[in-house]
C-alpha cells in the first residue's frame, strides 16, 4: 500500500469516527410520556440511616431496569411546621404505561417492596401523563 492510499484511508477513518461521535451527541434521547410518583410515610421509630438506605436502594434501580427513562427523589417539605402526609417522594419517568408494569413487575422492585415496606406506615403511587 502506497504512502497515498494509507493517507486517504486515514482520512476516511477519521471522517468516519468524527461523524459517529456526532451522531451519538445529537441522537435523541428517549422521551418521556409517562410519569410515576412514589410517596411514602415511614412508621414512627426509623431510623433516619434506613431512609437514607431505601432512598439510595430505589434510585439504584435506575441502573437497573432499563425501562426508566429518569429518576429523582426528595423529602417532602413542610410549610409553617405542619405535619406531612408523606416523608419521601421518589418521581419517574417511563415511555408507556407498559414500560411502568415492565418496572412494577421486576424482581429488582419486587425485592424492594419485600425488604422494605415493614417500615412504611403508608404509600402512595400515582401514574400520569407528561404533558409538554
Amino acid at each position: 500500500m502506497n504512502a497515498k492510499v494509507k493517507g486517504y484511508t486515514l482520512i476516511i477513518m477519521l471522517l468516519g469516527a468524527f461523524a459517529l461521535t456526532v451522531y451519538g451527541a445529537y441522537s435523541p434521547a428517549r422521551k418521556a410520556q409517562k410519569q410515576q410518583i412514589v410517596c411514602i410515610k415511614y412508621k414512627n421509630g426509623v431510623d433516619t440511616k434506613a431512609v437514607e438506605q431505601q432512598m439510595s436502594a430505589f434510585a439504584m434501580m435506575k441502573h437497573e431496569v432499563p425501562q426508566i427513562i429518569s429518576y429523582k427523589s426528595g423529602r417532602t417539605i413542610l410549610p409553617n411546621q405542619s405535619t406531612a402526609d408523606y416523608d419521601v417522594v421518589h418521581y419517574l419517568t417511563f415511555q408507556s404505561e407498559d414500560d411502568i408494569k415492565l418496572f412494577e413487575n421486576s424482581t429488582v422492585y419486587r425485592q424492594f417492596l419485600t425488604e422494605n415496606k415493614a417500615t412504611w406506615a403508608n404509600t402512595l403511587t400515582i401514574n400520569a401523563d407528561i404533558r409538554q
